[in-house]
């Protein structure tokens, strides 16, 4: 998480302890314990606890616009809203509405998806191997544990044949989170895909994933532990084998 200095910025020469309080205790130690809660829980627990105290001015605005960078859609976010609209009341709620309205004005297509653990960026280091775009967010800091990321595939697009090799060990899992797809081992009927399917790749095992033509995907890619681990990328899904698949 960023190290948040808006409490010296505004109030460090008038009430340093207050700053203080508000940048290492609030966000910097209540914010960052996200093993705990996610940032994503935290701002839509903030933004309730905000529109039910009738602050709805730019602490409000702030808070909706970091409850977007946490992850939360346009969609959820017009869901919550009306949510709280019953126990915060009405016109907080409209009053609300105008100021997220504003936050998500530029939102594009892609934002709306990649599921509870987020888009993340466009995945331009493999673009190549894949046929459409895809987007990367890491979970977790391989330096210091398994990898872990969320991978999000738009509609029609898919990997190519790869194959994870390790001399011990190694492989991948794959956890689908959102939308659906499909995942096929050569040689095998490609298996379709949907949120809470959990399927496990071999070392040594061609294979590929990816989105269904009209519909977003995204599943959890968990890297396996292994002896010397290495990917190898081999040609694309063909057209023709992708579309035989239906929907």
């Amino acid at each position: 998480m960023v190290k948040q200095t808006a409490g010296r910025d505004a109030l460090g020469e008038f009430a340093p302890k207050f700053a203080q309080l508000n940048d290492d205790v609030l966000f910097g130690e209540v914010w960052s314990r996200e093993d705990k809660l996610s940032l994503k829980i935290r701002s839509v627990v903030t933004i309730s606890a905000l529109i039910g105290k009738d602050i709805v001015d730019s602490s409000l605005q702030y808070h909706l616009q970091s409850a977007r960078n946490n992850g939360v859609t346009k969609t959820e976010m017009a869901e919550i809203l009306t949510h709280i609209a019953f126990y915060a009341g009405w016109p907080n709620a409209w009053a609300a509405f105008q100021m997220a309205k504003e936050v998500y004005a530029d939102v594009t297509e892609a934002e709306e998806h990649g599921g509870f653990f987020g888009l993340g960026q466009e995945n331009t280091a493999y673009a190549k191997y894949f046929i459409g775009k895809s987007y990367l967010n890491p979970l977790t800091n391989p330096q210091k544990t398994v990898f872990i990321a969320n991978v999000t595939f738009e509609p029609g697009c898919r990997n190519n044949w790869h194959i994870h090799h390790a001399k011990k060990g190694g492989g991948q899992l794959l956890v689908c989170v959102d939308g659906e797809g499909w995942y096929q081992e050569e040689g095998k009927p490609a298996q379709s895909l949907k949120p809470g399917d959990v399927v496990t790749i071999p070392a040594e095992v061609k294979h590929w994933h990816g989105a269904k033509k009209d519909c977003w995907f995204s599943h959890l890619a968990v890297e396996v532990p292994g002896e010397e681990p290495s990917n190898e990328w081999l040609e694309p899904v063909t057209d023709q084998v992708y579309a035989a698949l239906g929907n």
